[in-house]
């Protein structure tokens, strides 16, 4: 059978929502390509917290995450990960390592997913292709201040959830705006009182 990667950085990685039946074997952690990654998303699922994402204009390079597929059909798996993100499945990138299937928003994204799977070994891959939508839904451009404002102005269990999902997002997921809140008292006394 051959095997397709499921790429993960954020939560994926410790609340797969369903998605365990549908893979095998563990998270091989770093093993994924690097990709330009940000909290830049506002999620409604994290209740307005700020998810990462795929983020070529806030971005830094990060090290990703894979995780094998039970699945033996591409599509498949790409229609596993879309019901655990809750996503159609035009939200879902998807790369084939012969380059016969190439999907994903960003112009060259699946092209360099699909030669991370001839060089690692998969036959393919699939990730969450979702946008930065941090200026639509706040109205102004994303950047550390306005992100900080928005996290600021967060309540009650949102601040928290807000908190929890960048705190256990995989260490290597280490974006700006992650540092920057690492300094911040606010910000390390919230994740304190988390743990």
């Amino acid at each position: 059978m051959q095997r397709f990667a499921v790429i993960g950085w954020g939560s994926l990685i410790w609340d797969m929502d369903g998605l365990e039946r549908r893979v095998t074997g563990g998270w091989q952690m770093g093993a994924g390509p690097p990709l330009p990654l940000e909290f830049s998303r506002v999620s409604a699922k994290r209740l307005g917290g700020l998810v990462v994402c795929i983020d070529p204009d806030h971005g830094v390079p990060c090290p990703t995450h894979a995780i094998a597929s039970n699945r033996g059909c591409l599509l498949r798996a790409a229609v596993d990960l879309a019901r655990r993100e809750r996503a159609s499945l035009r939200r879902i990138g998807v790369a084939c390592a012969g380059a016969s299937v190439l999907r994903s928003r960003l112009p060259g994204l699946a092209e360099e997913v699909a030669a991370w799977c001839r060089a690692a070994g998969w036959a393919g891959a699939v990730w969450t292709d979702l946008d930065a939508n941090f200026a639509a839904e706040k109205g102004e451009p994303f950047s550390i201040p306005a992100a900080e404002r928005h996290l600021v102005g967060l309540a009650g269990a949102s601040r928290i959830e807000a908190v929890r999902y960048i705190e256990e997002a995989p260490v290597a997921t280490d974006t700006p705006l992650r540092r920057h809140l690492a300094a911040q008292p606010w910000w390390r006394q919230a994740a304190a009182a988390l743990r």
